[in-house]
Order: C-alpha cells, then sequence, then structure tokens
C-alpha cells in the first residue's frame, strides 16, 4: 500500500465524504459507501475506517489510523468535528487538495517541455559537429584548403566528441534511466525531491510557491475555527520536507507565544509578504480575518502560478536564441570561406 494518497485522490475523497456527510449519510456509511465503488488495497481501507467510525471512533481517528493521510489533514479533521464544522473542513481540503494537484501539474509541464527541447537542440548541435562540419572539411580538402579559425575549432571539437561518443551514449542512457525513475517511481521521486528541498527547496520561485501553500493551509485552519497559533502549527506541519520554510513557521509561533500579533508575526517572521500583512490586519480590524486569509492565499497562489509561467516564459525563447546563434555560428564559419573560395575560382 503507497505511503500516502496523492492530492487529487485526496481532493477527490474529500468532495465525495462532503457531499455524503451534506446528504444527511452518517460517517460510517459514508466510508462504506466508498468502499463499494472502490477495490483491492482501497476498499480494504474504507471497509475498515468504516468499522472503526461503528465502533465509536471519530472520523478523524480513523484518518489517523489508515496511515495513509498526512498529520495536516487528519489535525484538520479533528478541529472541524470538534466545533461541528466537518463539512466544512472537507470542502477546505477538497479545495487546497485541487489547488496542490493543479501546482504540481503546472510544475511537471514547466519542467517537461524545456527539457525536452534542451535535448533536442543539443541533438541538433552534436549532428552538425559530428557529421556535418566533416563533409565540409572534405570539400575544403578537394579544394586545397582546410577548416581554419572558429570552424576548424569546431571540427576538432566534432573529433573529440566523435571520439568519446560512446561515453556520452553511456551518460545519455543514466540520464534517461534516471529520468524513467524519477517519473515512475514514486519513492524515488519522493526522494530527490526531498533532497533538493532541504537544500533549495525555499528559494526564488520555491519560496514564492511556499508561502502560497502556507497561506492556503493556514486560510483553511483559520476557517475551521482553530486560533492563529493552532493554524501556523499545522500549516508548519506541512513543510516537514523544506526546513527553511519551517524555521520560517517556528519563528512565527515564536513571536505570537510572545504576545506579537498575527500580522505582525507574519511579517517580522517573513512568512507572509508585507502587503498581505497589512491586509490581514485590516481584515481582522474589521471582524473578516478569515476571509481576509482566504483573499490571501488566492493572491498568493495566482503571484506563484504567474512567477511560474514567466520563468518558462522566458526559457524557451532562451533556448530557441542561443540554439539558433550556435547553429548560425556552425553553417557561417564554413560557408564564408567556402563563398570565398568559390569567387576565388570563379
Amino acid at each position: 500500500m503507497k505511503n500516502t494518497v496523492s492530492n487529487e485522490e485526496m481532493a477527490a475523497l474529500s468532495n465525495e465524504l462532503s457531499l455524503l456527510l451534506h446528504a444527511g449519510v452518517g460517517n460510517g456509511d459514508a466510508l462504506a459507501l466508498l468502499a463499494e465503488e472502490s477495490g483491492g488495497e482501497e476498499k480494504e481501507m474504507f471497509l475498515n475506517m468504516a468499522e472503526q467510525v461503528d465502533n465509536g471512533a471519530p472520523l478523524s481517528a480513523a484518518f489517523r489510523k489508515a496511515g495513509r493521510f498526512s498529520a495536516y489533514v487528519c489535525g484538520l479533521l479533528e478541529v472541524g468535528e470538534q466545533t461541528g464544522r466537518t463539512e466544512e473542513t472537507l470542502n477546505a481540503l477538497a479545495q487546497y487538495h485541487e489547488n496542490q494537484a493543479r501546482l504540481t501539474r503546472q510544475i511537471r509541464n514547466a519542467l517537461l517541455y524545456p527539457a525536452i527541447m534542451l535535448v533536442l537542440m543539443l541533438t541538433v548541435i552534436a549532428v552538425l559537429l559530428v557529421r556535418v562540419l566533416p563533409i565540409f572539411d572534405d570539400v575544403y580538402a578537394s579544394l586545397g584548403s582546410r577548416l581554419t579559425g572558429a570552424a576548424g575549432a569546431l571540427l576538432s571539437l566534432g573529433r573529440v566528441l566523435e571520439s568519446i561518443m560512446p561515453l556520452l551514449w553511456g551518460l545519455l542512457i543514466i540520464v534517461a534511466l534516471f529520468g524513467a525513475a524519477f517519473a515512475l517511481i514514486e519513492p524515488f521521486r519522493a526522494r530527490i525531491l526531498a533532497s533538493w528541498r532541504k537544500v533549495a527547496g525555499d528559494r526564488g520561485l520555491s519560496r514564492k510557491l511556499n508561502t502560497a501553500r502556507l497561506a492556503q493551509a493556514m486560510a483553511m485552519a483559520m476557517a475551521s475555527g482553530l486560533s492563529s497559533e493552532e493554524a501556523v502549527s499545522l500549516a508548519s506541519g506541512l513543510m516537514t520536507d523544506t526546513p527553511a520554510a519551517q524555521n520560517r513557521c517556528n519563528n512565527c509561533l515564536n513571536r505570537l507565544e510572545n504576545g506579537e500579533s498575527l500580522s505582525a508575526a507574519l511579517k517580522n517572521s517573513d512568512l507572509l509578504p508585507a502587503a498581505q500583512c497589512r491586509l490581514l490586519e485590516l481584515g481582522q480590524r474589521s471582524g473578516a480575518g478569515d476571509a481576509s486569509m482566504e483573499k490571501i492565499a488566492r493572491d498568493l497562489t495566482e503571484e506563484g502560478e504567474n512567477a511560474l509561467e514567466e520563468l518558462v516564459g522566458k526559457v524557451e525563447p532562451a533556448l530557441v536564441l542561443v540554439c539558433s546563434l550556435l547553429v548560425g555560428l556552425i553553417l557561417l564559419s564554413v560557408m564564408l570561406p567556402l563563398m570565398h573560395i568559390m569567387a576565388a575560382i570563379g
């Protein structure tokens, strides 16, 4: 059985449970209905959860005992049950995981297309250096000349590449296997991403995405009736794989415990941008802190997605430009001398 459910699965599960609860179906019966629609390990899990709920266990306890749901999901469900807002909590969880699933797809697509384009461009340049330039060199030799200058240097580079081609093919196979394992093997992908997050998971664009994720989690927690400290603490649970982001959360918690207001603590701990903190402060003064945090989460999510699209928009033209310049340099370096030779012969 997988360790945790995916964002898509969690969003679908939360939506289905919310609809069943809204229709007046009890927790145990709702889980039993989900079991009927599932198969294999999923069915067994839902049946076990339904049995626990029927025996008097809270829904959050059944989720926690299943071992496939994050501490954040279980904790938020527990708070929702305590405040009588289980249905609203499930709706919030569905929205949150839908947003995370969409963002994950955007990141995957943003990385995939430039990577494919880069491989194709490098292949074209390698073919020009290894296969095309030697043909031009033979043409020059038949005319009593040789490739010199930039063309000669590129020809030498092509010969070096040809001599180490077996090594390059081996490296290409390793990279391809790594890419396939990263795409298909979830534990391997999770381990690689976790290592990367520990080193540079809270910088640049990643920092913006982390901040949006924290704001979404806090908005959902505050809407479920949690205090500021509890909302930040639960949001911190999402960042266990990103130490730098979790440190920001812990700093914010310490400031809250020392008596700072939520907006001031968020600002001074660099957990949220100053503009959003001012908006939250105004919202709290008017009694609409929950709505303000929800708007902040939407704005930060949109800002992160726009930053991601902007980055991709810069990468693609840069790759095309660099490849075009290299191909043009290779062709001009051999065509211009050939034109001079042909002019002299003519």
